[in-house]
């Protein structure tokens, strides 16, 4: 079975911008932003992995990755 992979904090990295300020441009919480990171999360709304694209200027692509195990 496969799996929704987030590669948040390589973007992350790319971009230099540190977890609260990104939180903090997206208007999340930082630990909702460290639960995206640690692919712990379950579900992200469009609306702020819109938000996390436009902050970030990527692709949704760029972000979550399909992993087939």
């Amino acid at each position: 079975m496969g799996k929704i992979v987030v590669n948040l904090d390589v973007v992350m990295a790319k971009r230099k911008i540190a977890a609260g300020d990104l939180a903090e441009r997206v208007g999340i919480t930082p630990a909702n932003l460290s639960i995206l990171k640690n692919n712990k999360a379950k579900a992200i709304r469009f609306s702020t992995l819109e938000e996390i694209c436009r902050v970030l200027q990527c692709q949704p692509g760029d972000i979550l990755e399909y992993r087939d195990e």
